[in-house]
C-alpha cells in the first residue's frame, strides 16, 4: 500500500466559480498520504498573492471537523496535517471528500475548497467471525442454497470485495447475487447430495478477495453438520423490507417485523430469526424477536451519524434449513439540534471613529440538521449602532450601523441570536462583548467659566494661591490633563515671574511676595491641554485680587523731626482754654481700616494743660495758661492706625509758653547741646571700635607671616648645599668715607647646614661689624663709624647705561682712573654697573675667612673650622693661571701683570676695594 502511495501520482481538478468575492476549489488526493505531503498551490489556483495571503492573515476554518490540512501562507500550499483514512472519515460513502473553508481579511474574502480522498487498498476483507457452523440435512437437495456471512471490506470501488472462492468444492459451490438495491450477498449451493452415514461433518474454507493491487483476501472456516431429513426450508414472504424511523426514538420503539414460513411440520416447521450481518454502525443499535421476528430499537439514533441501517435477517428452522431477507431502516431526521454560533474573526477594540459600515466580526453559523430543519437565520439586539449581514453561506459579517461614541458609551454586550426553521424551532445565542477605543475628540473643561480668587500682600514666595481642574471626557492618555501659564502681560511683566502652575496638580503658586500699594490686583490666563495626539487644549481666566495687609505704620508728616534744628510751637500765656497749639498731620498708605488713624496724648511736661484730638490731631489746650506754667512743655503724641495688629508712629512736639520769642531761645538752647553731646559720644564710640579691630586684625596678619618667612627659610637654610659664592650688588655709596661700601651692607653666602645657628662677626679697628646670616642666605653688615654711632641707609639706585663706557672710565676697582691727589673722594652714588672681577671677588672671600679664623681663636671653640669651611688655602681663578693664597711668604703666582702694574705716573691712587679695606684692617689689628 506504501508502495502504491509513493509511486501513485497526486492528481487534482480544480474548478473555481468567482461570484463576487466567493470562489471554489477542489482537490483529490489518495488516502493514507503522509504528513507534510503537499495538497496543492492554493494561491496559484485561485489567483492569490502571496503577498495578500500573509496580509490578509490566511487561515483555514475547517469548523466542527477535523482539521486534515494546513496552510503554508510562505509559500501559498496546502499540505497534509495529519494522516487521512478515508474509511474513517467516510466509511462506505462515494466520493469521500471534506469541505473547509480559507478567510482573508482586510478585506473579508471567503473561499470554500473541497478535498476528495481517493480510496487506497489498504484493508484486506474479514469476516466477522474466523469459524461459523452449518447444519444441513441429509435430506437437502442439489441446489439448496445456505447463505453465507460476508466478508467487510471498509475499502470502496475496486479495493473492496470482488470474488469468494471455496474449497474443496466437492459438493458445494458459491454464488454471487445481487438485491433489488445493488448489494450482493453469497449462497453456498449443495451440488450433490450428502450422506451422514458417509460423512457426518466437513469443514470448507472460504476466501474473499479484493481487486486492489496487490491483492489482499481474507478466510473464513465453514464447519458443515449433516442432519437428518429436513427436506424443506423457511421461506421469507419478501426479500427486501425497508422502514422508516425517527431518530432519538426510545429505547424498546418497533421497527419493523419480519416473517418466514417453514412447509414442514413439527420441530422441523418451527423458523427463529437472527440478525446474521450488521457493519460497525447498525451493531447494537436493533434487536429482534428470534421467536417473532419483530425488529425494535436498542441504543440511540442519530441521524447526523447515520441516515440509514441495513439489516440482514435470516430465518432457519430445527433441521437447519435457512432463508434470508434484508432490512432497510430509513432515519427520519428531527428537529434536535440548536444552532451553532462560531466567531470567526473579531475586531476588538474598534475606535470611536471608525465609519458606518465597518466590519467588526465574521461569523458562521451552522446547524446540524437537514432540510428545513437546517435553514438558519441570525439576529442581533435591537436598540443597537450595529447590524448583521449575510455575506456567504453560513456567514454573517457584524458591521456598524451608527456613529460610535465613546464618551456615551464605551462598551457594548452584543447578544446573536441563531434560529432554525424547525418546528418547533431551535435557537441558541451568543453574547460578544466590544470595547469602543478612545479618540483625542473631546477639550478639557475647567469647572468654572472664571475664576476670582484673593491673596493676603506681603505673601512668602511659593504659597499657593488657587487650584484649577480641568476634566477631559477622554480616556487613557488623552484624558491626562496638563495646566500650563498662558504668555501675557501683567503690568508690563510677564505672568510668569508674578505666579507659576504645577502642572500635574493645577495647584497655582506664588512667585514673589505681593504688595497691594503697589499692585491691587492682576488677572493671568491658564491653558489646560490633554496628552492626546494632536493634543487639545481649554482656557480660563483667573482674577487675582490682593488682599491689603496692616504692614505699614503712620507717617508723620508734621511736625518735621529734623535732627540738627529745634522746633517748638509758641503759646502765648494769655491763651484761653482750647487754644490750637499745632496740628500733628499723619497719613497711612495701607487702606481701609488699617489706614484709620486715631491720635493720644503719651506723654507730656504737664499733662492737664494740653489735650489731643482723637481724630484729627490737633493740640489744644486743655485749661487756662498760667504765669507759674513752665516755658518748656514737651509732648509726645502717639499716632495709631486700626489693622490687627496695629501699628503706631510717635512724634515729640515742643511746646514753648512764652509771649517773645528771646525767652523761648534761652530756654531751648540747653535741650541742643544735650542732643549734640550724645550724638557726639555715640560717634566717638563706633570709631575707637572700628580702630581697635583693625589693628586686632593688622597684628595678626603681621604673625602669621613672620612665623611662615621663618618657617620657609629655616628649611631652605637647612637644605642649602650650594657652593659659596660672594656676590656684589651692582650699587655703591659712600657718604664723607673713602670706601666704595656702604655703611649697610648685604653679603649673601652659602655655608654649611650647621651654619644657621652660629654667628659670624666682623671686627674692624675702631669699629665692630657684626654679620647675621638669616634664612634667605644673606648676611648684613652694620657698620658702626667713630664719628657717630648710627649707620645711614643709602638706598642703591637703578643701573644707567654706563657700563658701556670703556674699562679706564668705569668707576671701581675695574675700571679707575688717575685723578689728582687731594682731590674730593669719589662717591658712590653712580651706579656700578659691571660685576667685580673673579679675583676681586676671591681676595674678599679670603679676607672674611681670615677675619673668622682670628674671631674663633679669640671666641673660642664656638667657631671651630670644622664649622666654617677653610679658605685660606690657595685659590684658583677660573679662566686665569693667577693663584691666590693667604700665606704672606708665598708671593702670588701670576701668569698675567695683575691690575696694579698699570703706569703710576698717569693713575692716580686707586680707591680701596672692600678686599683691601680688610686686609688693613687686619694689619692694624696684628
Amino acid at each position: 500500500m506504501t508502495h502504491w502511495i509513493r509511486g501513485a501520482a497526486v492528481w487534482f481538478s480544480v474548478l473555481i466559480c468567482i461570484c463576487g468575492v466567493a470562489a471554489q476549489v477542489r482537490y483529490s488526493i489518495p488516502e493514507e498520504m503522509p504528513k507534510g505531503s503537499v495538497v496543492g498551490n492554493i494561491a496559484e489556483d485561485l489567483g492569490i498573492d502571496l503577498k495578500r495571503l500573509r496580509s490578509g492573515r490566511a487561515r483555514i476554518i475547517t469548523g466542527d471537523s477535523s482539521a486534515y490540512v494546513e496552510l503554508d501562507a510562505d509559500k501559498g500550499t496546502l499540505a497534509v496535517s495529519e494522516r487521512i483514512d478515508r474509511e474513517l472519515l467516510c466509511k462506505q460513502t462515494s466520493p469521500c471528500s471534506f469541505t473547509f473553508e480559507l478567510i482573508l481579511e482586510n478585506p473579508i474574502q471567503l473561499y470554500d475548497v473541497t478535498v476528495e480522498i481517493v480510496d487506497v487498498n489498504d484493508h484486506p476483507p474479514s469476516f466477522p467471525r474466523g469459524e461459523i457452523e452449518i447444519e444441513i440435512s441429509e435430506s437437502a437437495l442439489p441446489g439448496a442454497r445456505f447463505l453465507l456471512i460476508s466478508a467487510y471490506d471498509p475499502d470502496v470501488g475496486l479495493n473492496t470485495i470482488q470474488s469468494y472462492s471455496l474449497k474443496p468444492s466437492d459438493n458445494f459451490i458459491l454464488k454471487h447475487e445481487s438485491r433489488p438495491d445493488g448489494t450482493k450477498y453469497i449462497e453456498m449451493i449443495l451440488q450433490s447430495p450428502l450422506d451422514r452415514e458417509h460423512k457426518e461433518e466437513m469443514s470448507l474454507t472460504l476466501t474473499a478477495a479484493d481487486g486492489g493491487a496487490p491483492v489482499k483476501s481474507g478466510t473464513m472456516r465453514i464447519n458443515i453438520k449433516v442432519l437428518d431429513a429436513n427436506d424443506n426450508a423457511p421461506v421469507f414472504a419478501k426479500k427486501l423490507y425497508r422502514v422508516s424511523v425517527p431518530e432519538n426514538s426510545p429505547k424498546g420503539s418497533h421497527v419493523s417485523t419480519v416473517s418466514a414460513s417453514d412447509v414442514d411440520k413439527g420441530i422441523n416447521g418451527d423458523v427463529t430469526y437472527a440478525i446474521r450481518h450488521a457493519g460497525d454502525s447498525e451493531h447494537g443499535l436493533f434487536n429482534i424477536d428470534e421467536i417473532s421476528g419483530d425488529i425494535t430499537v436498542s441504543a440511540e439514533i442519530d441521524y447526523e451519524k447515520t441516515k440509514k441501517y441495513e439489516l440482514n435477517i435470516e430465518a432457519k428452522d430445527h433441521g437447519g434449513l435457512t432463508d434470508s431477507c434484508m432490512v432497510i431502516i430509513d432515519i427520519i431526521d428531527m428537529n434536535d439540534n440548536p444552532p451553532v454560533i462560531t466567531l470567526t474573526s473579531f475586531t476588538n477594540p474598534v475606535s470611536e471613529d471608525a465609519p458606518i459600515a465597518t466590519t467588526l466580526a465574521v461569523i458562521n453559523v451552522k446547524d446540524l440538521d437537514s432540510g428545513v430543519n437546517g435553514q438558519v437565520s441570525c439576529a442581533i439586539s435591537k436598540n443597537s449602532p450595529f447590524v448583521i449581514k449575510s455575506s456567504l453561506r453560513n456567514y454573517y459579517t457584524l458591521q456598524t450601523d451608527e456613529n460610535l461614541d465613546r464618551e456615551l458609551t464605551s462598551e457594548y454586550n452584543i447578544t446573536l441570536t441563531a434560529t432554525d426553521e424547525g418546528t418547533p424551532p431551535l435557537f441558541s445565542s451568543k453574547t460578544i462583548h466590544l470595547r469602543v477605543s478612545d479618540v483625542n475628540d473631546n477639550r478639557p473643561v475647567f469647572e468654572r467659566g472664571s475664576y476670582v480668587t484673593s491673596v493676603s500682600e506681603n505673601n512668602p514666595p511659593g504659597a499657593s494661591i488657587l487650584a484649577v481642574t480641568a476634566t477631559d471626557a477622554d480616556c487613557c492618555q488623552s484624558a491626562r490633563v496638563s495646566y500650563l501659564l498662558e504668555d501675557t502681560q501683567v503690568n508690563g511683566m510677564a505672568a510668569s515671574s508674578f505666579v507659576s502652575i504645577n502642572a500635574e496638580t493645577g495647584i497655582i503658586y506664588a512667585s514673589r511676595s505681593f504688595d497691594f500699594e503697589q499692585l491691587k490686583g492682576f488677572e493671568i490666563t491658564v491653558r489646560a491641554q490633554d496628552g492626546g495626539s494632536p493634543p487639545l487644549s481649554g482656557n480660563v481666566t483667573i482674577n487675582v485680587q490682593i488682599q491689603d495687609q496692616n504692614d505699614n505704620g503712620p507717617q508723620i508728616l508734621y511736625p518735621i523731626q529734623s535732627g540738627g534744628s529745634l522746633v517748638a510751637e509758641m503759646v502765648p500765656r494769655a491763651a484761653d482754654v482750647g487754644y490750637l497749639v499745632t496740628k500733628v498731620v499723619a497719613v497711612d498708605v495701607d487702606s481701609g481700616q488699617n489706614a484709620w488713624l486715631s491720635y493720644k496724648l503719651q506723654k507730656a511736661t504737664d499733662r492737664a494743660l494740653f489735650e489731643v484730638g482723637a481724630q484729627n490731631g490737633e493740640i489744644r489746650t486743655a485749661r487756662q495758661v498760667t504765669d507759674k506754667d513752665p516755658v518748656k512743655q514737651k509732648l509726645t503724641v502717639v499716632v495709631e492706625d486700626n489693622g490687627q495688629p496695629s501699628r503706631s508712629a510717635t512724634v515729640n512736639v515742643n511746646v514753648a509758653v512764652a509771649d517773645s520769642f528771646p525767652e523761648v531761645l534761652s530756654e531751648f538752647t540747653d535741650f541742643t547741646h544735650e542732643k549734640e553731646k550724645n550724638e557726639n559720644l555715640t560717634f566717638y564710640l563706633v570709631l575707637a571700635l572700628a580702630a581697635v579691630s583693625f589693628l586686632f586684625i593688622c597684628c595678626l596678619v603681621v604673625i602669621i607671616s613672620v612665623k611662615i618667612y621663618r618657617w620657609r627659610q629655616s628649611r631652605i637654610c637647612y637644605q642649602s648645599k650650594l657652593p659659596v659664592i660672594p656676590y656684589y650688588p651692582p650699587h655703591y655709596a659712600d657718604t664723607g668715607r673713602t670706601g666704595t661700601l656702604q655703611q649697610m651692607y648685604n653679603y649673601e653666602v652659602c655655608m654649611t647646614t650647621d651654619s644657621c645657628k652660629s654667628d659670624l662677626k666682623y671686627i674692624r679697628p675702631c669699629s665692630e661689624v657684626s654679620l647675621s646670616l638669616d634664612t634667605g642666605r644673606t648676611l648684613t653688615l652694620p657698620l658702626r663709624t667713630e664719628e657717630s654711632s648710627t649707620s645711614d641707609d643709602v638706598q642703591q639706585k637703578p643701573p644707567s647705561n654706563d657700563w658701556r663706557l670703556p674699562p679706564n672710565q668705569r668707576p671701581g676697582p675695574s675700571g679707575a682712573v688717575a685723578h689728582p691727589e687731594g682731590a674730593p673722594a669719589v662717591t658712590g652714588t653712580g651706579p656700578w654697573p659691571n660685576p667685580p672681577t673673579e679675583a676681586e671677588q676671591l681676595q674678599a672671600l679670603m679676607a672674611a675667612a681670615n677675619e673668622v679664623s682670628e674671631a674663633t681663636a679669640t671666641l673660642g671653640p664656638r667657631y671651630n673650622a670644622q664649622y666654617v669651611p677653610d679658605y685660606r688655602q690657595n685659590v684658583y681663578i677660573p679662566g686665569s693661571t693667577a693663584t691666590l693664597t693667604t700665606n704672606p711668604q708665598q708671593p702670588p703666582q701670576q701668569a698675567l701683570p695683575p691690575p696694579q702694574a698699570l703706569p703710576p705716573a698717569d693713575a692716580p691712587k686707586a680707591a680701596q676695594t672692600p678686599a683691601s679695606k680688610k686686609k688693613s684692617a687686619k694689619k692694624d689689628k696684628k
